[in-house]
């Protein structure tokens, strides 16, 4: 059922982002290229679905997407401000409008008392607005990185609400 959940999100957010003609771009740390995945896995997708980068060392962050070294350092991989900048960056580094990014501990292992397992940052880029929230997710590796695939995906439906003209 998990899967279908997901499936049934990416094929809402691509016939929304196709209807508003927007096209979609994702900076994926800990997710590893899932949100890519399940998007290109709906038909059609490639006219909506602009680019994916998957960035999972802080080199490729900051290579890739132009994360500031000061700010890995100052904040870690796993922040806010460094999903902003995946966010932005994604964006200015394609032909895509709405941008999203993932960076989180995933686990089992790699978490601390103040970044614990199944903390995800996120963040969305689109018509001049970002937004970020932290998450926390309960389950293993694999639960944490799908939870945090569909509230990326979810994350997308909001960005293009809120930008959608109000009647």
């Amino acid at each position: 059922m998990r899967t279908d959940t997901l499936a049934k999100l990416a094929a809402l957010a691509g016939a929304r982002l196709k209807t508003g003609a927007a096209r979609l771009v994702t900076a994926e740390s800990c997710t590893g290229g899932w949100v890519a995945q399940a998007v290109t896995a709906v038909a059609g997708s490639s006219d909506w679905f602009e680019r994916g980068f998957v960035t999972y060392s802080n080199d490729a962050k900051h290579e890739l997407l132009g994360v500031r070294e000061d700010t890995l350092a100052r904040f870690g991989a796993v922040s806010e401000e460094t999903a902003r900048e995946m966010a932005r960056g994604a964006l200015e580094r394609s032909k895509g409008t709405i941008a999203l990014a993932i960076t989180g501990i995933a686990g089992p292992t790699g978490g601390t008392p103040s970044k614990p397992v199944g903390m995800v940052c996120f963040a969305w880029a689109h018509d001049g607005q970002l937004r970020s929230e932290t998450r926390r997710f309960t389950g293993d590796r694999e639960g944490v990185r799908r939870q945090a695939v569909i509230r990326a995906l979810q994350g997308v439906l909001e960005a293009l609400d809120e930008a959608a003209p109000q009647g």
